[in-house]
């Protein structure tokens, strides 16, 4: 798609060094077949922000050239080819053209609704939610109905979203409670992932595994979640964990992430 404005930007280390490169795969573990050219965050933001303002040439799977005259027609350029087709930065990339889009909510929700599906890793997942700060200014009230189906989702990535969303835009006193009924009803038996439990710490970095039980990632989310809100809301984010259905390992989780921020370092998890 858009290989040709993303090569001259890799990060050279990337390249010729084994070492860093096995460091920055290991990190983002993305899945199996997903390529990761190795760009870092302020390259990508580049590349989004330039194709929103200026549009750019794209590539299509089949080979044929196509010039997109704006961000938006970048977008469904993207939304027009296979997912399994974009490298990890592509799909980065792709979220960050819906956030610079100038539109109204309906329009980037739409959008967005074609989008969450395509996450399948937590760094491109966690970089969309990060930089989504239209989510600031929307009506909450349509924001979290558009959330609930992903909350109600099988795939690990679509549940991670609304449970990121929600840490980043939905505790405060109107909606915590709210967020905290609906991280209890998880099923997280019934929640599919693509990632593999092994045990131990592989000396290299084996895409697609995970040192913890499925779904890893959306476990990991619900402990971030809970570590944030104890830092805003500690009295009532303790009553929710020791009252809560929240899995064991969740909670060990929750309190270990818990204990390495400074804002909570020193709060009784429990």
């Amino acid at each position: 798609m858009i290989d040709h404005l993303l090569q001259p930007l890799i990060c050279e280390r990337f390249l010729v060094d084994a070492r860093y490169r096995e460091g920055h795969l290991r990190v983002v573990n993305a899945l199996p077949g997903r390529r990761v050219m190795g760009l870092h965050s302020p390259e990508i933001k580049q590349v989004a922000k330039r194709l929103s303002r200026e549009g750019g040439e794209v590539v299509m799977p089949n080979g044929a050239r196509r010039f997109c005259a704006n961000g938006a027609e970048v977008i469904r350029a993207f939304e027009a080819v296979p997912s399994e087709c974009l490298c990890y930065e592509e799909t980065v990339v792709w979220g960050y053209l819906i956030n610079l889009e100038k539109c109204l909510l309906e329009e980037r929700l739409a959008m967005l609704g074609r989008y969450v599906p395509v996450l399948d890793n937590w760094a491109v997942c966690d970089s969309y939610c990060a930089h989504a700060k239209w989510m600031a200014h929307a009506d909450k009230a349509v924001l979290w109905a558009f959330l609930e189906r992903w909350f109600d989702s099988e795939r690990e990535f679509e549940v991670r979203f609304a449970v990121v969303v929600a840490m980043c835009h939905f505790l405060n006193d109107e909606w915590i409670n709210k967020v905290f009924a609906r991280i209890n009803e998880f099923d997280f038996g019934s929640i599919k992932s693509k990632y593999k439990s092994v045990k131990g710490k592989p000396k290299e970095a084996q895409q697609g595994t995970v040192q913890g039980a499925e779904p890893y990632y959306v476990r990991m989310g619900v402990a971030w979640l809970l570590a944030t809100a104890l830092a805003k809301f500690p009295d009532q984010t303790r009553a929710f964990v020791r009252s809560s259905n929240l899995p064991a390992d969740v909670v060990k989780l929750y309190i270990r992430k818990a204990r390495e921020s400074f804002r909570t370092r020193t709060v009784e998890a429990l």
